[in-house]
Protein backbone atom coordinates (compact mmCIF):
# COMPACT_ATOMS: atom_id res chain seq x y z
CA UNK A 1 0.00 0.00 0.00
CA UNK A 2 1.51 3.36 -1.06
CA UNK A 3 0.80 5.11 2.83
CA UNK A 4 2.34 8.54 1.70
CA UNK A 5 -0.77 9.04 -0.60
CA UNK A 6 -3.18 8.89 2.54
CA UNK A 7 -4.76 12.33 3.62
CA UNK A 8 -7.62 14.00 5.11
CA UNK A 9 -7.24 17.29 6.93
CA UNK A 10 -9.96 17.67 9.76
CA UNK A 11 -12.40 20.90 9.64
CA UNK A 12 -11.72 21.65 5.60
CA UNK A 13 -12.87 20.12 2.27
CA UNK A 14 -12.42 16.66 3.76
CA UNK A 15 -14.15 17.01 6.85
CA UNK A 16 -17.39 19.64 6.83
CA UNK A 17 -20.63 20.32 8.07
CA UNK A 18 -23.08 20.19 5.18
CA UNK A 19 -26.23 20.11 7.02
CA UNK A 20 -26.76 21.07 10.49
CA UNK A 21 -26.46 18.25 11.76
CA UNK A 22 -24.92 16.04 9.16
CA UNK A 23 -21.29 15.72 8.26
CA UNK A 24 -19.39 15.10 5.05
CA UNK A 25 -15.90 12.90 5.21
CA UNK A 26 -13.59 12.52 2.62
CA UNK A 27 -10.32 10.39 2.50
CA UNK A 28 -7.49 10.33 -0.38
CA UNK A 29 -5.61 7.13 -1.14
CA UNK A 30 -3.48 6.24 -4.04
CA UNK A 31 -5.24 5.33 -7.15
CA UNK A 32 -6.65 1.71 -7.39
CA UNK A 33 -3.87 1.30 -4.43
CA UNK A 34 -7.26 0.36 -1.82
CA UNK A 35 -9.98 -2.20 -1.87
CA UNK A 36 -12.22 -0.83 0.77
CA UNK A 37 -12.10 1.66 3.73
CA UNK A 38 -14.27 1.96 6.32
CA UNK A 39 -15.03 4.46 8.77
CA UNK A 40 -15.02 3.99 12.40
CA UNK A 41 -16.95 7.72 14.63
CA UNK A 42 -19.21 8.23 17.36
CA UNK A 43 -19.71 10.90 20.57
CA UNK A 44 -16.29 11.05 21.99
CA UNK A 45 -17.53 10.72 25.30
CA UNK A 46 -19.96 7.40 24.46
CA UNK A 47 -17.41 5.39 22.89
CA UNK A 48 -17.34 2.70 26.03
CA UNK A 49 -21.21 2.48 26.16
CA UNK A 50 -22.00 2.84 22.52
CA UNK A 51 -18.67 0.73 21.53
CA UNK A 52 -19.26 2.71 18.12
CA UNK A 53 -14.82 1.78 17.15
CA UNK A 54 -16.62 -1.57 16.68
CA UNK A 55 -19.00 -0.53 14.36
CA UNK A 56 -17.37 0.68 11.21
CA UNK A 57 -19.56 2.47 8.32
CA UNK A 58 -18.38 1.13 4.93
CA UNK A 59 -16.85 4.95 2.65
CA UNK A 60 -17.71 4.74 -1.10
CA UNK A 61 -14.99 5.53 -3.84
CA UNK A 62 -16.43 8.21 -5.20
CA UNK A 63 -14.22 10.52 -7.61
CA UNK A 64 -10.49 10.06 -9.15
CA UNK A 65 -7.71 11.90 -10.84
CA UNK A 66 -4.75 10.56 -12.05
CA UNK A 67 -3.11 10.10 -8.77
CA UNK A 68 -5.42 9.57 -6.24
CA UNK A 69 -9.08 7.68 -5.25
CA UNK A 70 -11.42 9.90 -3.46
CA UNK A 71 -14.00 8.15 -0.70
CA UNK A 72 -16.39 9.49 1.00
CA UNK A 73 -19.14 9.37 3.70
CA UNK A 74 -21.78 11.40 5.17
CA UNK A 75 -22.57 10.95 9.00
CA UNK A 76 -24.62 12.72 11.47
CA UNK A 77 -24.31 13.20 15.44
CA UNK A 78 -26.86 14.04 18.07
CA UNK A 79 -24.78 15.48 20.30
CA UNK A 80 -23.23 17.46 17.37
CA UNK A 81 -19.69 16.60 18.22
CA UNK A 82 -17.48 13.41 16.50
CA UNK A 83 -14.33 11.42 16.79
CA UNK A 84 -13.67 9.50 13.53
CA UNK A 85 -11.38 7.35 11.91
CA UNK A 86 -10.75 5.11 8.91
CA UNK A 87 -9.94 1.70 8.91
CA UNK A 88 -8.40 0.87 5.56
CA UNK A 89 -7.55 -2.42 3.46
CA UNK A 90 -5.17 -2.62 0.59
CA UNK A 91 -5.31 -3.93 -2.73
CA UNK A 92 -2.36 -6.32 -1.63
CA UNK A 93 -3.76 -6.79 1.59
CA UNK A 94 -2.29 -4.90 4.22
CA UNK A 95 -4.69 -3.52 6.94
CA UNK A 96 -4.40 0.01 8.65
CA UNK A 97 -6.12 2.46 10.97
CA UNK A 98 -5.18 6.37 9.81
CA UNK A 99 -6.26 9.06 12.81
CA UNK A 100 -5.10 12.17 13.97
CA UNK A 101 -1.74 11.16 14.73
CA UNK A 102 -0.83 9.05 11.77
CA UNK A 103 -1.09 5.15 10.77
CA UNK A 104 -1.01 3.11 13.25
CA UNK A 105 -1.90 -1.27 13.01
CA UNK A 106 -5.46 -2.04 13.10
CA UNK A 107 -5.36 -4.00 15.45
CA UNK A 108 -4.43 -1.83 18.17
CA UNK A 109 -6.87 -1.23 20.89
CA UNK A 110 -6.63 2.82 21.84
CA UNK A 111 -6.44 4.66 18.44
CA UNK A 112 -5.88 8.07 17.63
CA UNK A 113 -9.27 9.87 16.15
CA UNK A 114 -9.89 12.68 14.10
CA UNK A 115 -12.24 14.98 16.02
CA UNK A 116 -14.64 17.76 14.90
CA UNK A 117 -15.08 18.98 18.29
CA UNK A 118 -18.80 20.50 17.88
CA UNK A 119 -20.91 21.36 15.21
CA UNK A 120 -21.40 25.20 15.48
CA UNK A 121 -23.67 26.11 12.69
CA UNK A 122 -22.42 29.88 12.83
CA UNK A 123 -19.21 28.14 11.18
CA UNK A 124 -21.33 25.73 8.50
CA UNK A 125 -20.30 26.89 5.20
CA UNK A 126 -23.68 28.89 3.61
CA UNK A 127 -24.26 29.99 0.02
CA UNK A 128 -27.84 31.19 -1.14
CA UNK A 129 -30.15 28.22 -2.03
CA UNK A 130 -31.19 30.63 -5.21
CA UNK A 131 -27.74 30.84 -6.79
CA UNK A 132 -28.19 26.89 -7.48
CA UNK A 133 -31.69 27.59 -9.54
CA UNK A 134 -29.88 30.85 -11.10
CA UNK A 135 -28.63 30.71 -14.92
CA UNK A 136 -26.74 33.99 -15.34
CA UNK A 137 -26.37 36.29 -18.30
CA UNK A 138 -22.99 38.54 -18.22
CA UNK A 139 -23.52 42.05 -19.56
CA UNK A 140 -20.48 44.35 -20.85
CA UNK A 141 -23.07 47.28 -20.57
CA UNK A 142 -20.90 49.80 -22.77
CA UNK A 143 -21.59 47.25 -25.78
CA UNK A 144 -25.23 45.60 -25.18
CA UNK A 145 -28.06 48.25 -26.02
CA UNK A 146 -28.01 51.91 -26.46
CA UNK A 147 -31.18 52.99 -24.94
CA UNK A 148 -30.90 56.73 -24.66
CA UNK A 149 -28.46 58.55 -26.92
CA UNK A 150 -28.71 61.40 -25.11
CA UNK A 151 -26.29 60.46 -22.24
CA UNK A 152 -23.83 58.89 -25.33
CA UNK A 153 -19.97 60.51 -24.19
CA UNK A 154 -18.46 62.36 -27.05
CA UNK A 155 -17.02 60.61 -30.12
CA UNK A 156 -19.84 57.52 -29.26
CA UNK A 157 -19.50 55.33 -33.07
CA UNK A 158 -22.52 53.85 -34.59
CA UNK A 159 -23.47 50.61 -33.47
CA UNK A 160 -21.40 47.84 -35.12
CA UNK A 161 -20.58 44.52 -34.75
CA UNK A 162 -17.35 45.14 -36.29
CA UNK A 163 -14.26 44.36 -33.83
CA UNK A 164 -13.93 47.29 -31.40
CA UNK A 165 -10.80 48.84 -30.67
CA UNK A 166 -9.61 49.36 -26.91
CA UNK A 167 -10.93 53.27 -26.46
CA UNK A 168 -14.07 52.91 -28.30
CA UNK A 169 -17.70 54.00 -27.35
CA UNK A 170 -20.65 52.94 -28.58
CA UNK A 171 -23.29 54.42 -26.19
CA UNK A 172 -24.61 51.03 -24.49
CA UNK A 173 -26.40 51.78 -21.47
CA UNK A 174 -28.71 50.92 -18.91
CA UNK A 175 -32.40 51.62 -20.21
CA UNK A 176 -30.64 49.56 -23.27
CA UNK A 177 -30.77 47.02 -21.02
CA UNK A 178 -34.23 47.93 -19.52
CA UNK A 179 -35.20 47.91 -23.51
CA UNK A 180 -34.12 43.67 -24.14
CA UNK A 181 -35.56 42.35 -20.50
CA UNK A 182 -38.17 40.66 -22.33
CA UNK A 183 -35.43 39.34 -24.39
CA UNK A 184 -33.65 37.55 -21.62
CA UNK A 185 -37.08 36.36 -19.86
CA UNK A 186 -37.79 34.84 -23.41
CA UNK A 187 -34.23 32.80 -23.22
CA UNK A 188 -34.49 32.06 -19.58
CA UNK A 189 -31.88 33.64 -18.06
CA UNK A 190 -32.76 34.66 -14.05
CA UNK A 191 -29.38 36.09 -13.30
CA UNK A 192 -27.69 39.28 -14.71
CA UNK A 193 -24.26 39.99 -13.87
CA UNK A 194 -22.82 43.38 -15.00
CA UNK A 195 -19.65 44.58 -15.58
CA UNK A 196 -18.98 48.03 -14.13
CA UNK A 197 -21.17 50.66 -14.09
CA UNK A 198 -19.73 52.96 -11.66
CA UNK A 199 -18.31 56.51 -12.82
CA UNK A 200 -14.95 55.52 -14.61
CA UNK A 201 -13.29 57.35 -17.47
CA UNK A 202 -12.83 54.43 -19.92
CA UNK A 203 -15.25 52.09 -21.40
CA UNK A 204 -14.91 49.20 -19.76
CA UNK A 205 -15.14 51.21 -16.55
CA UNK A 206 -12.59 48.97 -14.33
CA UNK A 207 -11.11 52.22 -13.53
CA UNK A 208 -13.55 53.36 -10.64
CA UNK A 209 -13.78 57.37 -10.13
CA UNK A 210 -16.65 57.30 -7.99
CA UNK A 211 -18.14 54.05 -6.46
CA UNK A 212 -21.31 55.89 -5.15
CA UNK A 213 -22.42 57.27 -8.77
CA UNK A 214 -24.10 55.44 -11.70
CA UNK A 215 -21.56 56.10 -14.53
CA UNK A 216 -23.49 59.26 -16.43
CA UNK A 217 -23.29 58.10 -19.75
CA UNK A 218 -24.81 54.71 -18.76
CA UNK A 219 -27.59 56.51 -16.31
CA UNK A 220 -28.21 57.77 -13.25
CA UNK A 221 -29.60 56.23 -9.75
CA UNK A 222 -33.31 56.53 -10.69
CA UNK A 223 -32.71 54.67 -13.66
CA UNK A 224 -30.40 51.94 -12.14
CA UNK A 225 -33.65 51.14 -9.38
CA UNK A 226 -35.62 51.31 -12.20
CA UNK A 227 -33.58 48.52 -13.89
CA UNK A 228 -33.22 46.27 -10.26
CA UNK A 229 -36.96 46.57 -9.78
CA UNK A 230 -37.83 45.46 -13.23
CA UNK A 231 -35.69 42.52 -13.36
CA UNK A 232 -36.81 41.70 -9.75
CA UNK A 233 -40.40 41.96 -11.38
CA UNK A 234 -39.50 39.55 -13.44
CA UNK A 235 -37.63 36.84 -11.54
CA UNK A 236 -34.16 38.05 -12.52
CA UNK A 237 -31.06 38.62 -9.74
CA UNK A 238 -28.29 41.60 -10.10
CA UNK A 239 -24.51 40.96 -9.51
CA UNK A 240 -22.72 44.00 -9.46
CA UNK A 241 -19.09 43.92 -10.41
CA UNK A 242 -16.99 45.46 -7.39
CA UNK A 243 -13.40 46.76 -8.27
CA UNK A 244 -11.89 47.19 -4.77
CA UNK A 245 -7.97 46.22 -5.66
CA UNK A 246 -7.35 49.46 -7.75
CA UNK A 247 -9.17 52.97 -8.73
CA UNK A 248 -9.00 54.74 -11.94
CA UNK A 249 -6.15 57.86 -11.95
CA UNK A 250 -8.90 60.09 -12.43
CA UNK A 251 -10.81 59.45 -8.85
CA UNK A 252 -10.24 62.74 -6.46
CA UNK A 253 -8.54 60.61 -3.88
CA UNK A 254 -5.42 59.60 -6.46
CA UNK A 255 -5.84 63.24 -8.43
CA UNK A 256 -5.21 64.79 -4.82
CA UNK A 257 -2.11 62.41 -4.39
CA UNK A 258 -0.98 63.80 -7.53
CA UNK A 259 -1.63 67.45 -6.27
CA UNK A 260 0.03 67.23 -3.01
CA UNK A 261 2.07 64.02 -2.62
CA UNK A 262 2.94 62.67 0.39
CA UNK A 263 1.30 65.22 1.92
CA UNK A 264 -2.06 64.02 0.08
CA UNK A 265 -4.58 62.97 3.03
CA UNK A 266 -4.94 59.84 0.11
CA UNK A 267 -1.24 59.10 0.14
CA UNK A 268 -1.59 56.27 2.29
CA UNK A 269 -4.37 54.79 0.68
CA UNK A 270 -1.94 53.31 -2.41
CA UNK A 271 0.97 51.33 -2.26
CA UNK A 272 3.24 54.38 -3.16
CA UNK A 273 7.29 53.54 -3.44
CA UNK A 274 8.66 57.07 -4.42
CA UNK A 275 7.25 60.90 -4.56
CA UNK A 276 6.35 62.15 -6.96
CA UNK A 277 4.57 59.47 -8.51
CA UNK A 278 5.85 58.98 -12.21
CA UNK A 279 6.36 56.11 -14.96
CA UNK A 280 7.41 55.44 -17.98
CA UNK A 281 4.60 55.03 -21.33
CA UNK A 282 4.79 51.66 -22.81
CA UNK A 283 3.56 50.10 -25.82
CA UNK A 284 -0.11 51.60 -25.23
CA UNK A 285 -2.67 53.23 -23.27
CA UNK A 286 -2.60 50.28 -21.00
CA UNK A 287 0.92 49.49 -20.17
CA UNK A 288 4.04 51.47 -18.84
CA UNK A 289 7.25 50.50 -17.01
CA UNK A 290 9.26 52.27 -14.31
CA UNK A 291 6.15 52.70 -12.33
CA UNK A 292 6.81 54.51 -8.96
CA UNK A 293 3.37 53.10 -7.04
CA UNK A 294 2.03 49.62 -7.28
CA UNK A 295 -1.04 48.95 -9.62
CA UNK A 296 -3.19 46.48 -11.54
CA UNK A 297 -0.94 44.46 -13.94
CA UNK A 298 1.28 46.95 -16.02
CA UNK A 299 -1.73 49.73 -16.47
CA UNK A 300 -0.03 53.19 -15.03
CA UNK A 301 -3.72 54.40 -14.47
CA UNK A 302 -5.39 51.79 -12.09
CA UNK A 303 -3.43 52.51 -8.93
CA UNK A 304 -3.86 49.80 -6.62
CA UNK A 305 -5.72 50.32 -2.85
CA UNK A 306 -4.44 49.78 -0.09
CA UNK A 307 -7.27 48.01 1.68
CA UNK A 308 -4.85 47.55 5.27
CA UNK A 309 -5.32 51.22 5.91
CA UNK A 310 -8.65 51.64 7.97
CA UNK A 311 -9.70 54.52 5.71
CA UNK A 312 -10.01 52.79 3.01
CA UNK A 313 -11.99 49.79 4.78
CA UNK A 314 -14.59 51.98 5.49
CA UNK A 315 -15.34 53.69 2.62
CA UNK A 316 -15.21 50.26 0.60
CA UNK A 317 -17.14 48.78 3.05
CA UNK A 318 -19.52 51.45 2.91
CA UNK A 319 -19.73 50.90 -0.80
CA UNK A 320 -20.78 47.43 -0.32
CA UNK A 321 -23.58 48.26 2.27
CA UNK A 322 -24.64 50.92 0.21
CA UNK A 323 -25.61 49.32 -3.12
CA UNK A 324 -27.30 46.29 -0.89
CA UNK A 325 -29.02 48.56 1.10
CA UNK A 326 -30.26 51.46 -1.00
CA UNK A 327 -31.22 49.28 -4.36
CA UNK A 328 -31.40 46.04 -3.45
CA UNK A 329 -28.64 44.46 -5.18
CA UNK A 330 -28.15 40.34 -5.03
CA UNK A 331 -24.99 39.73 -5.22
CA UNK A 332 -21.28 40.96 -5.79
CA UNK A 333 -19.13 40.30 -8.36
CA UNK A 334 -15.48 41.09 -6.65
CA UNK A 335 -12.37 42.21 -9.52
CA UNK A 336 -9.02 40.90 -9.17
CA UNK A 337 -10.09 39.08 -6.14
CA UNK A 338 -6.62 37.31 -5.29
CA UNK A 339 -4.40 40.67 -4.89
CA UNK A 340 -6.53 41.65 -2.20
CA UNK A 341 -6.12 40.61 1.52
CA UNK A 342 -7.95 38.02 3.43
CA UNK A 343 -8.23 40.48 6.43
CA UNK A 344 -10.50 42.46 4.13
CA UNK A 345 -12.47 40.31 2.56
CA UNK A 346 -13.78 38.83 6.21
CA UNK A 347 -14.87 42.13 6.87
CA UNK A 348 -16.29 42.04 3.46
CA UNK A 349 -18.38 39.02 4.15
CA UNK A 350 -19.79 40.33 7.66
CA UNK A 351 -21.13 43.49 6.16
CA UNK A 352 -22.78 41.79 2.98
CA UNK A 353 -24.40 39.51 5.21
CA UNK A 354 -25.42 42.02 8.05
CA UNK A 355 -27.49 43.86 5.01
CA UNK A 356 -28.89 41.15 3.18
CA UNK A 357 -28.57 37.23 5.03
CA UNK A 358 -29.18 35.75 1.63
CA UNK A 359 -26.23 37.31 -0.58
CA UNK A 360 -23.98 35.79 -2.97
CA UNK A 361 -19.93 36.41 -2.85
CA UNK A 362 -18.50 35.86 -5.97
CA UNK A 363 -14.65 36.64 -6.24
CA UNK A 364 -12.54 36.36 -9.68
CA UNK A 365 -10.14 34.41 -9.11
CA UNK A 366 -8.34 31.76 -12.06
CA UNK A 367 -6.00 29.24 -9.66
CA UNK A 368 -7.32 26.86 -6.66
CA UNK A 369 -9.12 29.28 -4.45
CA UNK A 370 -9.56 27.18 -1.06
CA UNK A 371 -8.26 29.66 1.24
CA UNK A 372 -10.97 32.11 0.17
CA UNK A 373 -13.45 29.37 -0.18
CA UNK A 374 -13.65 28.74 3.95
CA UNK A 375 -17.25 30.58 4.20
CA UNK A 376 -15.73 33.54 6.28
CA UNK A 377 -15.07 35.34 2.25
CA UNK A 378 -16.98 34.32 -0.93
CA UNK A 379 -19.62 31.81 -1.70
CA UNK A 380 -18.26 30.74 -5.24
CA UNK A 381 -15.21 31.87 -7.65
CA UNK A 382 -14.97 31.98 -11.54
CA UNK A 383 -14.79 28.36 -11.87
CA UNK A 384 -11.67 29.12 -15.06
CA UNK A 385 -9.83 26.28 -13.73
CA UNK A 386 -12.74 24.02 -14.10
CA UNK A 387 -13.71 25.19 -17.50
CA UNK A 388 -9.93 25.49 -19.01
CA UNK A 389 -9.99 21.59 -18.64
CA UNK A 390 -13.31 21.58 -20.18
CA UNK A 391 -11.91 23.96 -23.23
CA UNK A 392 -8.77 21.97 -23.14
CA UNK A 393 -10.41 19.02 -23.82
CA UNK A 394 -13.18 19.86 -26.31
CA UNK A 395 -11.92 22.89 -27.84
CA UNK A 396 -7.96 22.79 -27.64
CA UNK A 397 -7.95 19.06 -28.11
CA UNK A 398 -4.93 19.31 -25.95
CA UNK A 399 -5.72 16.67 -23.36
CA UNK A 400 -7.13 13.45 -23.65
CA UNK A 401 -10.49 12.85 -21.72
CA UNK A 402 -8.99 11.01 -19.03
CA UNK A 403 -6.88 14.10 -18.15
CA UNK A 404 -9.73 16.44 -18.46
CA UNK A 405 -11.69 13.67 -16.16
CA UNK A 406 -8.86 14.04 -13.81
CA UNK A 407 -8.71 17.72 -13.72
CA UNK A 408 -12.16 18.04 -12.67
CA UNK A 409 -12.33 15.61 -10.47
CA UNK A 410 -9.49 17.44 -8.24
CA UNK A 411 -11.40 20.69 -8.75
CA UNK A 412 -14.46 19.68 -7.19
CA UNK A 413 -12.13 17.82 -4.61
CA UNK A 414 -10.65 21.45 -3.49
CA UNK A 415 -13.79 22.68 -2.35
CA UNK A 416 -16.67 21.09 0.09
CA UNK A 417 -19.73 20.20 -1.88
CA UNK A 418 -21.60 23.18 -1.25
CA UNK A 419 -19.14 25.09 -2.58
CA UNK A 420 -19.29 22.93 -5.84
CA UNK A 421 -22.86 23.77 -6.03
CA UNK A 422 -22.54 27.33 -6.57
CA UNK A 423 -19.38 27.84 -8.34
CA UNK A 424 -19.40 30.28 -11.60
CA UNK A 425 -18.96 28.26 -14.53
CA UNK A 426 -17.88 30.16 -17.48
CA UNK A 427 -17.09 29.24 -20.91
CA UNK A 428 -16.05 32.57 -22.10
CA UNK A 429 -16.15 36.30 -20.80
CA UNK A 430 -15.26 40.07 -21.50
CA UNK A 431 -11.34 38.63 -20.69
CA UNK A 432 -11.53 36.20 -23.01
CA UNK A 433 -12.15 35.33 -26.23
CA UNK A 434 -15.84 34.41 -27.27
CA UNK A 435 -16.72 30.71 -27.25
CA UNK A 436 -17.42 30.38 -31.15
CA UNK A 437 -14.21 32.19 -32.08
CA UNK A 438 -12.24 29.55 -29.86
CA UNK A 439 -13.92 26.86 -31.58
CA UNK A 440 -12.91 27.95 -35.20
CA UNK A 441 -16.53 29.19 -35.56
CA UNK A 442 -17.70 25.27 -35.39
CA UNK A 443 -21.24 25.91 -34.23
CA UNK A 444 -22.09 22.25 -33.54
CA UNK A 445 -18.26 21.77 -31.61
CA UNK A 446 -20.21 25.06 -29.64
CA UNK A 447 -23.15 23.43 -28.98
CA UNK A 448 -21.59 20.29 -27.76
CA UNK A 449 -19.22 21.96 -25.24
CA UNK A 450 -21.48 24.12 -24.12
CA UNK A 451 -24.36 20.71 -23.45
CA UNK A 452 -21.43 19.43 -21.45
CA UNK A 453 -20.74 22.70 -19.69
CA UNK A 454 -24.41 22.97 -18.69
CA UNK A 455 -24.64 19.80 -16.75
CA UNK A 456 -21.78 20.00 -14.49
CA UNK A 457 -21.65 20.89 -10.78
CA UNK A 458 -21.89 24.71 -10.58
CA UNK A 459 -24.05 27.33 -11.95
CA UNK A 460 -24.10 28.72 -15.64
CA UNK A 461 -23.13 31.97 -17.42
CA UNK A 462 -23.75 33.08 -20.84
CA UNK A 463 -21.53 35.70 -22.14
CA UNK A 464 -24.14 38.55 -23.73
CA UNK A 465 -24.48 37.56 -27.47
CA UNK A 466 -23.34 34.17 -27.72
CA UNK A 467 -26.61 33.37 -27.92
CA UNK A 468 -26.91 34.52 -31.68
CA UNK A 469 -23.46 32.99 -32.21
CA UNK A 470 -21.24 36.17 -31.66
CA UNK A 471 -17.76 35.65 -32.23
CA UNK A 472 -14.64 37.80 -31.13
CA UNK A 473 -11.32 37.56 -29.99
CA UNK A 474 -9.20 38.61 -27.20
CA UNK A 475 -10.16 41.90 -25.56
CA UNK A 476 -11.26 43.75 -26.97
CA UNK A 477 -12.34 41.71 -29.99
CA UNK A 478 -14.79 39.71 -27.40
CA UNK A 479 -16.55 42.99 -26.18
CA UNK A 480 -18.24 43.58 -30.04
CA UNK A 481 -21.79 45.40 -29.71
CA UNK A 482 -24.51 43.11 -29.30
CA UNK A 483 -25.76 41.95 -32.74
CA UNK A 484 -29.51 43.02 -32.26
CA UNK A 485 -30.11 42.67 -35.94
CA UNK A 486 -32.41 39.93 -36.81
CA UNK A 487 -30.64 39.43 -39.99
CA UNK A 488 -27.03 39.21 -38.44
CA UNK A 489 -28.55 36.83 -35.74
CA UNK A 490 -28.37 32.97 -35.85
CA UNK A 491 -31.55 31.92 -34.65
CA UNK A 492 -30.84 28.65 -34.68
CA UNK A 493 -28.42 28.67 -31.95
CA UNK A 494 -30.83 31.19 -30.07
CA UNK A 495 -33.16 28.36 -30.03
CA UNK A 496 -30.64 25.97 -28.76
CA UNK A 497 -29.68 27.83 -25.93
CA UNK A 498 -33.49 28.16 -24.93
CA UNK A 499 -33.70 24.71 -24.76
CA UNK A 500 -30.66 24.07 -22.85
CA UNK A 501 -31.19 27.11 -20.58
CA UNK A 502 -35.18 25.15 -20.05
CA UNK A 503 -33.38 21.78 -19.47
CA UNK A 504 -30.81 23.08 -16.66
CA UNK A 505 -33.23 24.61 -15.07
CA UNK A 506 -35.55 21.62 -15.44
CA UNK A 507 -32.95 19.24 -13.98
CA UNK A 508 -31.50 21.34 -11.08
CA UNK A 509 -31.53 18.86 -8.56
CA UNK A 510 -29.76 16.84 -9.83
CA UNK A 511 -27.51 18.61 -11.21
CA UNK A 512 -26.71 20.73 -8.76
CA UNK A 513 -26.63 17.69 -5.79
CA UNK A 514 -26.27 15.10 -7.66
CA UNK A 515 -22.90 12.83 -7.65
CA UNK A 516 -21.32 12.02 -10.45
CA UNK A 517 -20.00 8.86 -12.29
CA UNK A 518 -18.11 8.68 -15.21
CA UNK A 519 -17.99 5.82 -18.15
CA UNK A 520 -14.74 6.03 -20.46
CA UNK A 521 -13.32 2.91 -22.43
CA UNK A 522 -10.62 2.77 -23.19
CA UNK A 523 -10.94 1.74 -26.57
CA UNK A 524 -13.10 4.44 -27.40
CA UNK A 525 -11.11 6.76 -25.26
CA UNK A 526 -13.65 9.84 -27.42
CA UNK A 527 -16.77 8.31 -26.07
CA UNK A 528 -17.62 10.31 -22.79
CA UNK A 529 -20.22 9.55 -20.42
CA UNK A 530 -21.92 11.09 -17.13
CA UNK A 531 -23.97 10.21 -15.32
CA UNK A 532 -25.30 13.01 -12.27
CA UNK A 533 -27.77 11.20 -9.91
CA UNK A 534 -29.53 12.27 -6.68
CA UNK A 535 -31.77 9.71 -5.16
CA UNK A 536 -34.31 8.24 -7.36
CA UNK A 537 -33.03 10.80 -10.35
CA UNK A 538 -30.27 10.88 -12.84
CA UNK A 539 -29.66 12.08 -16.23
CA UNK A 540 -26.86 10.64 -18.14
CA UNK A 541 -25.01 12.42 -20.98
CA UNK A 542 -23.09 10.78 -23.87
CA UNK A 543 -20.55 12.82 -26.20
CA UNK A 544 -18.92 12.13 -29.39
CA UNK A 545 -15.29 13.63 -29.18
CA UNK A 546 -14.18 10.88 -32.10
CA UNK A 547 -14.17 11.53 -35.91
CA UNK A 548 -16.48 8.34 -36.51
CA UNK A 549 -20.57 8.05 -35.62
CA UNK A 550 -21.22 5.87 -32.46
CA UNK A 551 -24.11 3.53 -31.67
CA UNK A 552 -25.56 2.91 -28.85
CA UNK A 553 -28.91 1.30 -27.95
CA UNK A 554 -31.52 3.42 -28.61
CA UNK A 555 -32.63 6.18 -26.59
CA UNK A 556 -36.66 6.40 -26.57
CA UNK A 557 -37.22 9.59 -25.18
CA UNK A 558 -34.03 12.01 -24.65
CA UNK A 559 -34.08 15.15 -22.68
CA UNK A 560 -32.03 16.58 -25.13
CA UNK A 561 -29.81 15.59 -28.39
CA UNK A 562 -27.41 16.67 -31.27
CA UNK A 563 -26.55 14.90 -34.71
CA UNK A 564 -28.49 11.98 -33.21
CA UNK A 565 -30.25 9.33 -35.55
CA UNK A 566 -32.06 6.40 -35.22
CA UNK A 567 -32.75 3.14 -37.15
CA UNK A 568 -33.28 -0.54 -36.42
CA UNK A 569 -33.64 -0.11 -32.57
CA UNK A 570 -30.21 1.98 -32.29
CA UNK A 571 -28.73 5.38 -31.87
CA UNK A 572 -25.84 6.84 -33.99
CA UNK A 573 -24.46 10.12 -32.72
CA UNK A 574 -22.14 11.50 -35.26
CA UNK A 575 -19.30 13.24 -34.52
CA UNK A 576 -19.80 16.52 -32.52
CA UNK A 577 -22.96 15.23 -31.28
CA UNK A 578 -24.44 14.34 -28.02
CA UNK A 579 -27.56 12.87 -26.19
CA UNK A 580 -28.72 13.43 -22.59
CA UNK A 581 -31.42 11.11 -20.75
Amino acid sequence: MNTAAIYHRPDSEFAFLYQPNTMRLRLRTARADVQQVKLVCGDPYLMATEKWDQKPIMMARTLSTDLYDFWTAEVTAIHNRLAYGFQIIGQDGTSIFYGDQGLSPLERTNQSYFKMPYFHEIDRFKAPEWVKKTVWYQIFPERFGNGDVTNDPEGTLSWSTQSPQAQDFYGGDLQGVIDHLDHLVDLGINGLYFCPIFAAHSNHKYDTIDYLEIDPHFGDKALFRKLVDECHRRGIKIMLDAVFNHMGDQSPQWQDVLQKGADSQYADWFHIHEFPVSYQEGKNFEDATDITYEVFATTPHMPKLNTANPEVQDYLLKVARYWIEEFDIDAWRLDVANEVDHHFWKKFRQVCDAAKPDFYILGEIWHSSQSWLNGDEFSAVMNYAYTDAILDYFVKKEISADKMISELNNQLMLYRDQTNQVQFNVLDSHDTARLLTAARGDRDLMRQVMAFTYIQPGVPCLYYGDEYGMTGTDDPGCRKCMVWDTADQDLEMYQFVKSLIALRKAQQEVLSEGTMMWSLDPQTPDILKITRQFKDHQITGIFNLATTVVEIMQIEQPKFSQLVTNDAGMSQIAPKGFILY
